[in-house]
């Protein structure tokens, strides 16, 4: 099948869900040797297992999107003493209940004096509870009223006590709003499994737990090296040039994925600038953009060799995007090339980068789900085709603007479905890959 044979397709099923013309396909797939795209991502997998990179112990401050390499287990009782869930009133016994009007505990401050049944203090949120406290009443459900007790005699003689009477103004449970000691968790209970992210919140739940510092996978470094003489970087096109798309979204896209992106730098068409970059750079992964395929300058694979390279995939059976290619370079480090056109090369993130990244940094792969189709999609006669699709209830609807050189579908998209070769029909379930800023799974 000639290259001429392969736009023709792709062009005959530009639009999804639209009539496309009818063309000659080829009558066999001879010479079509591209790796098959469940293999090629599982190979990627692979490639990224055995180059995991090593668990580091490192603060708090530094570790957020990485990836735990042990569980978290708390290190103390949370609470870890009784608390005070509300602004509000410790209390003993039933009530009314007399202040102690010089009292009030603090949140930090040390072991308050026990109350006796009768007896209520004033006390903030996160305040240790009193020894004896029943109960803990809010501001808002309190009133209070001056009182005069009878005389109380001493050896001093008598005397006149005078204070206030708490009221609540409704039923008081025993031990409401109070936290007590282990609420949430016990020393030595497992809160989060191996392999969970580092998010904001797992960072406010490691401090509370005890730790200043965890072990994690770093994120993979990664470098982008923009390909192509005929871009952009502002401004409307003209004169032959055009817009350099990937530029702007590869990067973003990378770091979703876990990565650390160093830079992104735009080489032109340079043959030897292409070389410098590749055997120079100290990123985990390069990844290119363009120039993966044979024409006169499509540097990537004379580049690839020269340098010594092993390809560990050289060709996708998924449309769009069959140029894609994943090369190991020198021990640990390896190259992603993506195509050059935009949803072309979506489709080598999702289908090489994604995987190879996720195993590198140790993260879990999404559980993988299946959704109905609402009609018919066109398929490629023997590879895989990505489409992008939207979810609507119980169902994902597929875009147009779906070309390989097209991002206006692949904007307004949830995922993309993996439609096998020959087609899908209306209400056929397809395998979804969830984009990684897409919220919650389809079920």
């Amino acid at each position: 099948m000639t290259e001429q044979d392969d736009r023709d397709v792709d062009e005959a099923l530009a639009l999804v869900g639209k009539e496309a013309p009818t063309v000659p396909l080829p009558a066999s797939p001879q010479g079509h040797r591209a790796v098959p795209w469940a293999e090629a991502r599982a190979r990627a997998e692979r490639t990224g297992r055995a180059a995991q990179l090593a668990a580091r112990r490192a603060p708090l401050d530094r570790i957020l999107g990485q990836v735990l390499a042990e569980p978290l287990t708390a290190l103390t009782d949370l609470p870890s003493f009784d608390t005070s869930a509300m602004d509000g009133w410790a209390v003993a016994g039933p009530g009314p209940w007399r202040i102690e009007v010089d009292g009030g505990v603090l949140a930090g401050h040390s072991a308050p004096a026990p109350l006796a049944d009768g007896e209520a203090v004033r006390i903030a949120t996160g305040a240790r509870i009193p020894p004896g406290s029943t109960a803990v009443i809010r501001t808002e459900h309190a009133r209070t009223e001056h009182a005069r007790t009878e005389h109380a005699r001493t050896d001093h003689g008598a005397m006149s006590l005078h204070g206030q009477l708490l009221h609540a103004r409704r039923q008081v449970v025993h031990g409401q709003d109070i936290r007590p000691r282990g609420q949430e968790c016990r020393s030595g209970d497992q809160l989060l499994q191996t392999g969970a992210l580092v998010t904001p919140a797992v960072l406010g739940l490691a401090a509370a737990a005890g730790y200043d510092e965890l072990l994690t996978v770093p994120r993979p470094r990664v470098e982008v090296l923009i390909l192509g003489d005929e871009l952009l970087v502002e401004g409307l096109p003209h004169d032959g040039l055009i817009r350099d798309a990937l530029g702007p979204m590869i990067g973003p896209w990378l770091r979703a994925l876990g990565a650390d992106v160093l830079s992104t730098r735009r080489l032109g068409d340079d043959a030897d600038a292409l070389h410098r970059a590749v055997t120079t750079s100290g990123a985990d992964l390069i990844v290119t953009t363009g120039g993966t395929a044979a024409g006169p300058v499509d540097h990537v694979h004379p580049i690839l060799r020269k340098a010594g390279a092993e390809l560990v995939v050289d060709g996708v059976a998924v449309r769009p995007g069959h140029p894609m290619l994943l090369a190991r370079l020198t021990g640990t480090r390896h190259l992603v090339g993506l195509p050059g056109n935009p949803l072309a090369a979506v489709s080598g993130l999702l289908t090489l980068a994604e995987p190879l990244l996720r195993t590198r940094s140790g993260r879990p792969a999404m559980e993988a789900y299946a959704a109905p189709v609402r009609e018919e999609v066109q398929g490629h006669p023997y590879d895989t085709r990505l489409v992008p699709v939207v979810h609507r209830v119980e169902e994902i609807v597929p875009l147009h603007f779906n070309g390989p050189a097209m991002l206006r579908g692949m904007a307004a998209a949830d995922g993309l479905a993996v439609v096998p070769p020959g087609g899908a029909r209306a209400g056929q379930h397809l395998e979804i890959l969830d984009l990684p800023w897409a919220g919650e799974c389809f079920t």
